[in-house]
């Protein structure tokens, strides 16, 4: 049995944040980071929440949400006794939201509290999803955790909120969206829902990430990227991702590269892979993969004489997209050292096999083959 739903109520437009006001005679916490307080934006949010008897901010969110920060955050929380989580930012905020109000449910300590999430980023796509990722900060790890409660109940897109993102910010958040739904495209699980919500996700990112990038105070772009990161959110939602994000977490929580750079990094070798193309750029026999990919790179208006020489060209644009967002291509331009690097590959590749991500790779994936991919990224 297949399943489709979406819970989260998405509001977007000029008066979107009018919707906190429905939030009367409750108690509210903001979930931010301090850059967040001292820009405005979290006093900003605050005031559309004026109808509450409370609001609190904890402004303690950091990068790669460490598990001690869940512990912390559920700590304010309590004392708080907040009815309402508003959790403003990039993916940390928000995952560090739904952990921290997960955690509280499960203890007993909370049984019910609204989620409401507002991206100030266009990459994740977290403000519509039941996953989450935290950081074992002692042993290096992300865990991706999956959970029906983790969907916020209400996700507010403001595009206004993400022009002042600097182009690396949006180049790796971008690269991020393109990551969610071509990997939930062509995931094991992949239905008509998912594809239809996908295939408009990555024409409008490989249509406006670029504009985005090039210029931030274009308002159109940014909120057509907003609008791209959650189409891709509800589509890997349903159906899951694939290896990249599993080799990505893993790269992200043992030398801290960002999680979207990650991704971009990856993604070229694992399209290959999974499409199943020698490293000659020749083809082999065609694969559902293949045949996913190169309908997604004629969608984009990409070329190609048959299905593996459309895959190649989809390949081909997305390193034209890294070199032009000036993206790392190595480990070594991500600042990782050589030594660094071999002490931990051992490790990346049994955590990358493990995690949940992997699960529904198109292409069943060995040790060998994750090895392989990275051997791509290992070059100094």
């Amino acid at each position: 049995m297949q399943k489709f739903y979406i819970k989260t109520k998405v509001c977007s437009g000029d008066d979107a944040m009018q919707v906190l006001g429905m939030f009367k005679g409750k108690n509210a916490v903001i979930f931010t980071d301090a850059f967040m307080v001292k820009s405005g934006a979290a006093d900003r949010i605050a005031g559309y929440l004026s109808q509450c008897r409370s609001v609190k901010i904890f402004d303690e969110i950091k990068p790669d949400p460490p598990i001690e920060l869940i512990a912390s955050g559920m700590a304010f929380l309590l004392e708080a006794d907040a009815d309402v989580v508003v959790a403003l930012g990039g993916g940390s905020s928000i995952d560090a939201a739904k952990a921290t109000i997960l955690m509280a449910k499960r203890s007993g300590a909370k049984e019910r509290i609204k989620l409401v999430a507002i991206p100030t980023t266009s990459g994740t796509g977290s403000e519509v999803t039941d996953f989450a990722v935290i950081t074992d900060t002692q042993k290096g790890i992300k865990y991706p955790l999956v959970d029906d409660e983790l969907l916020p109940d209400i996700a507010i897109m403001d595009p206004t909120l993400v022009v002042s993102a600097p182009p690396r910010i949006t180049a790796d958040t971008g690269f991020d969206v393109i990551t969610h739904a071509l990997e939930a495209y062509i995931s094991t699980k992949a239905s008509d829902y998912s594809d239809a919500l996908a295939e408009k996700a990555l024409e409008l990112a490989f249509v406006y990430l670029p504009k985005a990038y090039m210029d931030g105070s274009d308002l159109v772009a940014r909120e057509k990227m907003h609008t791209a990161s959650c189409l891709a959110g509800m589509a890997f939602n349903a159906v899951s991702l694939g290896i990249n994000h599993g080799i990505a977490h893993q790269l992200g929580a043992k030398f801290h590269i960002p999680h979207g750079r990650a991704n971009a990094m990856l993604l070229p070798y694992v399209m290959r892979y999974n499409a199943d193309l020698n490293a000659n750029f020749g083809a082999k026999s065609e694969t559902r993969a293949s045949v996913r990919l190169a309908h997604i790179a004629q969608r984009i208006g990409l070329c190609g004489v048959d299905t593996n020489a459309l895959v190649l060209s989809l390949v081909r644009h997305l390193n034209y997209m890294l070199k032009m967002t000036d993206t790392p291509i190595t480990l070594k331009d991500a600042g990782v050292t050589k030594e660094a690097y071999e002490a931990e590959k051992p490790a990346i590749i049994e955590a990358a096999l493990k995690d949940a991500c992997t699960a529904t790779n198109p292409r069943p994936v060995t040790p060998e083959d994750v090895d392989a991919i990275l051997s791509n990224l290992a070059r100094w």
